[in-house]
């Protein structure tokens, strides 16, 4: 596949998309996308090709959506021939990684084995999460709750086995897990204090549910006096003229309706609760419950689940006691999956057993990993029968060593805190690596999708992500289309794998996505100083301003510094200053350079950039030149301190502005006119000046990054509207 051509239309907010990656002399295009233009509408298309799904647009549903990908010959991509890396998938898992593990005879009996427990395993999965409230990690959190060890999931519910499948409802089961359990509800139930208050109204309320007439400890409580009401009113019990004698206080009360008997199951529940010993109990914990909003929504759970409030003695013993009444509620499910996982364990372990005998590309993925990413500790591969056991990403240990000390392996338990997300990100990277990896054994041709890969890593990580971005050029059938929208990542990719010539930008408008040619120079300043000579080049000699301007502080020159100042704020000296006096500061901060007939221009250069920034807002395209955009930026800046300069009135105040000023001419106009009716519209484009303009027209390192991600259709409507003040 030496070119891919790509026609998307209403698929994710893409109106419109048509282009034609060539990978004929590289093997990678890299495109520059900011942020809203359509980086990740890209990706998710092709995301929804490689999974054979439908792509749409999720607001306008109703426009038809076209998608076709397709080769040089004009035949569609195979599905599978499409990988895409997104920046960061946290629970992301390679389906190619029992590749590496086992031989391909092992492989489709191993796979099919998994896929049948796997799919037993989501549908009570899903019924636990409505059940439970907690909606991630819910695997784990049994896994430790039955088992004490993480990633423990199917021998855990091996262990309560017997007790789930013996009893038939659970009183608990009517709680969510995450009303009672959160980290600050947690520790404030582990604190002395609230355990001497939780024993002294458990005495109490043990005391009042032995004296009880109706209910008795252990035998016979509300929640299942409350279930008999329930099954005698569904069943049509007193409906049918059949009553219940109930025992209270010694003498037989007779009950001939639902609403009698729920009242009565109401009321002595009710004299149990408002038992004057009790309430002195309860208000002991109800004034600890008021310190943060999970405490106080723990507080309101408590008053609507007084009963509860015994079992919290014991917060271990409570959390098996919920989990096991779950899955009572949801045996049928849980059967299903147990009897899958019985069926298949026995033949699981037989082929992981067999894994680990054979000489694998494993570990070798494992070394790429070491050897590329600078990271404080090297990664191995702990328990490969249990990997395979569990269906999951491998289960990675951590060997820490600084510069004096030898290797020391540290426990997943010992990193939570401190390493938890570059851990997750490592587990990324390293399923990202597993599926190159098979694909290049397995001899199949891809067009790798890599969106914003390195959005989510440290600088250290980045340039481990760029050099293996260039190894996989190195390796296997494999093409890259890559999507950045930082224009850091871009430029390196751009430079490290040699990439002039298929490297784009991103153009926008209202019906079209559009790829435009890189034109900029690997250094824009290069571009500019080459054409700022040329009278019809004046955007690049404007934009050379804020560079030359930081250069002029860098090295000394004030008076330079203090002359170009003037051409970013409104000074005194704001209009007199000619673009030959601009010339002549520029050589002498450039060591000369030559400015051709601009030297001794006595045009006004604050006229040269409201004219020029005029020209630029007319043009049906700016794209990506980043100097028209500065142009724009600093026209704005420079109306909008004009406009508010003239309004606020006090000369003297403006001049003794030395830094800021933008902000402070704002500050101050608000203050001036906020109470003042038809200045509130102005207030706010000027705010928008505010927030889009100041800090970007400067020099840091990161230099015009804000510029190029914004958009340019933003800076026209910013200078059209700001402009408009000065009519």
């Amino acid at each position: 596949m030496n070119k891919t051509s790509v026609k998307i239309k209403n698929c994710y907010g893409i109106r419109s998309f048509e282009a034609t990656f060539d990978f004929s002399n590289k093997k990678a295009n890299i495109v520059y996308a900011p942020n809203g233009m359509m980086k990740t509408s890209f990706a998710r298309t092709f995301k929804d090709y490689s999974n054979s799904t439908e792509s749409k647009d999720r607001i306008y549903q109703d426009r038809e959506p076209t998608r076709e990908i397709t080769d040089e010959n004009g035949n569609p991509v195979p599905a599978s021939d499409i990988f895409v890396i997104e920046p960061y998938v946290s629970d992301y898992e390679s389906s190619r990684i029992s590749t590496l593990l086992v031989n391909k005879e092992l492989k489709a009996e191993y796979d099919q084995i998994l896929k049948g427990i796997d799919a037993k395993q989501k549908d009570l999965v899903t019924l636990l999460k409505d059940s439970s409230g907690l909606k991630s990690g819910l695997e784990d959190v049994i896994s430790i709750v039955i088992s004490k060890e993480p990633k423990n999931f199917l021998r855990a519910l091996e262990r309560v086995r017997t007790e789930v499948n013996e009893e038939t409802d659970n009183p608990l089961a009517q709680y969510q897990y995450t009303s009672i359990f959160n980290d600050k509800v947690e520790k404030f139930l582990l604190t002395k204090d609230f355990k001497e208050k939780l024993e002294d109204y458990t005495k109490n309320y043990d005391t009042l549910l032995s004296k009880s007439s109706f209910f008795r400890k252990g035998v016979f409580n509300h929640y299942q006096a409350g279930e008999i009401a329930k099954q005698l009113k569904a069943h049509g019990f007193f409906k049918a003229d059949h009553t219940v004698f109930l025992n209270k206080e010694g003498e037989k009360v007779e009950v001939r309706s639902e609403e009698q008997l729920e009242e009565f199951i109401a009321d002595e529940m009710k004299t149990i609760l408002s038992d004057d010993e009790l309430k002195k109990s309860f208000n002991e914990i109800d004034t600890k419950l008021k310190a943060n909003a999970d405490l106080r929504n723990f507080r309101e759970f408590l008053l609507r689940n007084m009963s509860i409030i015994p079992e919290l003695t014991n917060l271990d013993l409570l959390k098996e006691k919920l989990w096991k009444a779950y899955l009572i509620a949801h045996k049928d499910s849980f059967q299903a999956l147990m009897n899958e996982y019985d069926v298949g364990k026995k033949r699981i372990q037989e082929i992981t057993e067999a894994a680990t005998e054979q000489a694998t590309e494993w570990q070798e993925v494992i070394n790429i990993f070491n050897r590329r990413f600078s990271v404080p500790f090297k990664v191995s591969i702990a328990n490969k029968q249990d990997v395979i056991l569990k269906r999951d990403t491998p289960n990675i240990e951590f060997q820490f060593s600084d510069e004096g000390g030898s290797p020391v392996a540290v426990e997943r338990s010992q990193l939570i805190d401190v390493l938890s997300n570059g851990e997750k990100r490592a587990l990324y990277i390293l399923n990202i690596i597993f599926e190159v990896e098979a694909r290049k054994q397995a001899g199949i041709p891809t067009l790798f999708i890599v969106d914003d890969i390195a959005d989510s890593f440290d600088y250290k990580n980045k340039y481990a992500i760029v050099e293996y971005l260039q190894w996989i050029l190195t390796e296997g059938d494999f093409k890259q289309i890559i999507l950045t929208h930082n224009y850091d990542f871009y430029r390196t990719i751009w430079k490290r794998l040699e990439l002039g010539g298929a490297n784009f930008h991103v153009a926008k408008s209202a019906g079209e996505v559009k790829l435009v040619k890189e034109t900029m120079y690997r250094d824009p300043f290069q571009k500019w100083k080459a054409n700022a000579e040329h009278a019809d080049k004046t955007d690049m000699l404007i934009a050379m301003i804020p560079f030359v301007r930081n250069l002029a502080e860098y090295c000394g020159f004030r008076d330079e510094e203090t002359k170009l100042t003037s051409l970013l704020h409104i000074k005194a000296d704001t209009n007199d200053i000619t673009v030959g006096n601009l010339t002549e500061v520029f050589k002498k901060v450039l060591n000369e350079q030559e400015f051709g007939e601009l030297e001794g221009s006595e045009e006004s250069v604050k006229a040269m950039i409201f004219a020029e920034a005029v020209r630029i807002a007319a043009l049906p395209d700016i794209g990506a030149d980043l100097e028209k955009k500065v142009v724009l930026s600093i026209a704005i800046r420079l109306a909008a301190e004009e406009f508010a300069i003239a309004k606020i009135d006090d000369d003297e105040w403006v001049t003794g502005l030395s830094s800021n000023q933008t902000a402070k001419l704002i500050n101050r106009y608000k203050e001036k006119f906020v109470s003042v009716d038809g200045e509130r519209s102005n207030i706010r484009l000027l705010e928008q000046v505010n927030l889009m303009t100041p800090e970007n027209i400067h020099l840091n390192s990161f230099m015009f990054e804000p510029i190029l991600d914004m958009s340019a259709e933003h800076l026209v409507r910013l200078h059209t509207e700001i402009m408009q003040l000065q009519a």
